[in-house]
């Protein structure tokens, strides 16, 4: 399969353009009054030479004995709500940055919660935060991280971020050590997930990624978080997320195929029509329960729920008799001090609660339910 023919960048780049303007706009309109929540975002493909392409990249090894002297500092940022599930994460999660931002083998900078709620909350004096707009009401049809692209986009144009590199990351993830800048220049480093799968889905992927683009291999088993990535790179992604994001959101067969990680295939098709590949790391993140120690990996991701007998054992589906699931605090934080796990629960489910009661214990003001 050839190259794609320069008639067709041209095609390209007028794309990237005229799709990123009309979204920007529609969000400034909104701001004045002057645009409907209907308004149409165009389409976005970039573009990138075909031919199959290894997901797992090696990190080079010039890169590393350059990074023995030379600290490349990333800026972690997360998108967030103000609805109290996501601050009391939030508080969570930027308490266990700064406990290892400063520590040896640390690359982290600067860090900024992107707030896509449109408006200041109280959380502002606590935690570095930039507001930006929603989606205009209704267009993300009740899929909240709808409005994750569209928020990176924002800052990204709004912002002077002093770092070269980027971590995206989330709310519920909690650093557990110290974490280097995985990335190169030229490949982002992001978590292999195992449930995106773009070769099973064939048929839907090629309304998004056509075929002059090559293989529906190039694109990577990822979504944008926990992502490492050079702030240029992510700048050229970040309007190509956006659009296909919603535009996959609005193709019916799309929705049903993705449902709810709908925007971690937009953001791993965008990077694949940039010609963008990352490094996967395994030791990236943890997600218990599934996984049982927590060893030299870096982050906890608790996106599912902890549930065991008093014996230790894990009845998944099942409320246990003892639990930790951050969808028990919908409305509001988790009391200090919860009960540790029993004897028998893996060490990554112990660690995670530990980790839970020390930040509430020393945030300041922390209160349940709030």
């Amino acid at each position: 399969m050839g190259r794609a023919t320069f008639p067709f960048l041209v095609v390209v780049a007028f794309a990237v353009f005229f799709a990123t303007y009309n979204t920007i706009t529609l969000i400034a309109n909104r701001r004045s009054g002057g645009s409907s929540p209907e308004s149409e975002v165009e389409d976005l493909m970039g573009g990138r030479s075909s031919g199959f392409f290894d997901p797992v990249v090696r990190m080079p090894n010039h890169v590393k004995k350059s990074d023995q002297k030379k600290k490349r500092l990333f800026h972690v940022a997360l998108t967030a709500t103000d609805a109290p599930y996501n601050r009391w994460q939030c508080r969570i999660m930027y308490y266990w940055y700064k406990q290892f931002k400063d520590k040896p083998g640390s690359e982290m900078g600067g860090f900024t919660r992107v707030l896509h709620s449109g408006k200041p909350d109280n959380l502002m004096g606590e935690i570095p935060t930039v507001v930006v707009d929603p989606l205009p009401k209704g267009m993300d049809r009740g899929y909240v991280v709808l409005n994750r692209p569209l928020a990176f986009v924002q800052w990204l144009r709004s912002t002077r971020i002093e770092e070269d590199y980027i971590m995206m990351a989330e709310p519920d993830h909690i650093f557990v050590k110290p974490l280097p800048n995985l990335a190169t220049e030229d490949n982002p480093v992001a978590f292999h997930f195992f449930y995106i799968k773009p070769a099973d889905h064939e048929g839907v992927i090629r309304k998004f990624y056509p075929e002059q683009m090559g293989p529906v291999t190039n694109i990577d088993p990822i979504g944008n978080s926990p992502v490492i990535i050079k702030k240029s790179l992510l700048e050229r992604i970040a309007p190509t997320w956006m659009n296909v994001s919603l535009q996959m959101k609005d193709d019916p067969e799309a929705d049903k195929a993705f449902g709810w990680v709908l925007e971690m295939y937009g953001y791993a098709l965008a990077s694949a029509l940039h010609g963008v590949h990352h490094i996967l790391r395994k030791d990236f993140m943890i997600q218990p329960p599934w996984d049982l120690e927590v060893a030299e990996k870096y982050i906890i991701h608790y996106t599912y729920g902890c549930d065991y007998t008093m014996k230790g054992v894990l009845t998944y589906g099942k409320i246990g008799e003892w639990r930790f699931d951050k969808r028990s605090y919908l409305r509001g934080a988790p009391p200090r001090n919860l009960p540790l796990p029993p004897t028998g629960v893996p060490e990554s489910v112990v660690t995670l609660v530990k980790m839970v009661n020390e930040a509430t214990a020393n945030i300041p003001s922390w209160k349940a339910d709030e």
